[in-house]
């Protein structure tokens, strides 16, 4: 697919808007027996960094503390491209998407950890932005932050 979709390479100022109205992108993770996990998960795009949070344990930050190279995936189908088409191998999707490349990290400063947990409040549930975010919780909470190394937005019409 890359070879066809070479040209059609989304600006920065849409790759920033595809990050902002997506809601649930896929971390892609290798664990110790070096096979990728997959996880979709909710996440926030702030300062040109991703934003996840989650439980303080699990696979996912097991994988991240042994190697913090990870794959961000987010797209999202816009329709088939099937009117006027007789043979189904000539259907095709019309999409956006983005692959990053990045370093994951588990944020421990406190600010930080509030900030994205604000900001992803903000995203998901803005009508609750006005509560206090209780200190156990956002100490209880893992935050992660993909610092991006690589990041390509493609679309297809």
């Amino acid at each position: 697919m890359r070879h066809r979709t070479k040209n059609h390479l989304l600006t920065q100022e849409q790759i920033e808007a595809l990050f902002k109205r997506a809601e649930v992108g896929r971390i892609a993770t290798l664990n110790k027996d070096g096979y990728p996990y997959v996880l979709p998960i909710h996440f926030v795009y702030v300062n040109s960094k991703i934003y996840l949070h989650g439980l303080p344990k699990g696979q996912k930050i097991d994988n991240i503390k042994a190697n913090p190279k990870v794959c961000f995936e987010i797209d999202e189908m816009i329709s088939l491209i099937s009117e006027g088409i007789e043979d189904p191998c000539d259907v095709n999707t019309e999409f956006n998407s983005i692959i990053l490349y990045g370093t994951a990290s588990i944020v421990d400063d406190f600010d930080e950890k509030r900030a994205a947990l604000s900001s992803i409040v903000e995203k998901f549930t803005p009508h609750l932005m006005e509560k206090e975010l209780p200190v156990p919780m956002i100490n209880g909470t893992a935050v992660i932050r993909i610092d991006i190394v690589e990041c390509i937005g493609r679309y297809y019409k």
